[in-house]
């Protein structure tokens, strides 16, 4: 069975998905379209690279996580002057290690731009706060006056991971020389389920999305007593408003809720065990959901 898949971002939680993966593979579900934000779109461009599930679990399993954060040496030498790099790169970290191996991974494969995978097959969001909205990855490219078949697909989907502060943003320019700077796609569309449910439009197959949190009936009110939570809150609600209307009871039958609490997005140290019961968490919670799917 052929169907559109959808993956949530989440940081390192997203181990999970490559569990659900193996899961639907098992039942003969194969993903015709994919698409992402952060490491969702990590895992729709490994699914749409032509990666196994076995593999990606391989993968995930050896991979050492701390090796992605790579701040510039300046703030090695001298580690006072991180907080002046962040203030003047806006991110702890480069993100090049990760674009680096991204497309290491995925040339095995022999994927390097969007011109190697079939048209609009994948797609990716990220945040363009120079100019203040979202942009689907590589469609609105030529806003920017680059062509999307022959741009980077690691380069995309490390656009759409850059978590602000963490990792720098990147950097896209115009045909007029105008800069842009482009970060995750979380900030203003973390489960970007509207690229394949449109009003009026009639769907070719169905769309399975996959989400790293509880259900929102399940999701218990956020506590807010100082400024601090009072940013985190607000931070959030931008990230989940404009996705949470496409969520409607009619939708939410076709999403895998993965209740992931324990783990934070940027638990980087993480033990092998941890990555194990995030696999098997995502196993699980698949196998539970497609005993009462109906499509």
């Amino acid at each position: 069975m052929k169907v559109d898949a959808v993956f949530a971002g989440g940081g390192v939680k997203a181990l999970a998905f490559s569990g659900a993966f193996q899961e639907l593979k098992k039942k003969n579900i194969t993903f015709e379209r994919v698409a992402g934000t952060s490491a969702g779109a990590l895992t729709a461009a490994l699914i749409k690279a032509g990666y196994e599930a076995e593999e990606m679990n391989e993968l995930f399993s050896d991979m050492d996580l701390r090796e992605f954060l790579d701040p510039r040496v300046i703030g090695n030498v001298f580690p006072f002057l991180r907080w002046v790099m962040l203030y003047r790169k806006m991110g702890l970290y480069k993100g090049v290690t990760f674009e680096m191996w991204l497309e290491k991974v995925l040339s095995k494969k022999g994927v390097k731009t969007f011109g190697d995978l079939p048209e609009g097959s994948l797609k990716m969001v990220a945040s363009d706060i120079t100019n203040g909205r979202f942009i689907v990855l590589p469609d609105d490219l030529p806003r920017y006056g680059i062509d999307e078949k022959s741009f980077s697909v690691a380069k995309a989907v490390r656009m759409s991971a850059s978590l602000p502060y963490f990792f720098e943003p990147v950097k896209l320019k115009n045909e007029h020389g105008e800069e842009a700077l482009i970060v995750d796609g979380g900030v203003l569309s973390n489960f970007p389920i509207w690229l394949f449910i449109r009003k009026r439009e009639k769907r070719e197959r169905p769309v399975l999305g996959l989400r790293l949190s509880p259900e929102y009936d399940q999701i218990p009110p956020r506590k807010i007593n100082n400024g601090l939570s009072f940013l985190h809150s607000m931070f959030e609600t931008m990230r989940t408003a404009h996705d949470q209307r496409y969520v409607t009871k009619l939708h939410a039958k076709n999403i895998i809720f993965i209740p992931v609490k324990e783990v934070t997005s940027t638990h980087f140290n993480m033990s092998e065990d941890e990555k194990h019961q995030l696999i098997l968490l995502g196993k699980q919670t698949t196998k539970d959901f497609l005993k009462t799917w109906s499509y």
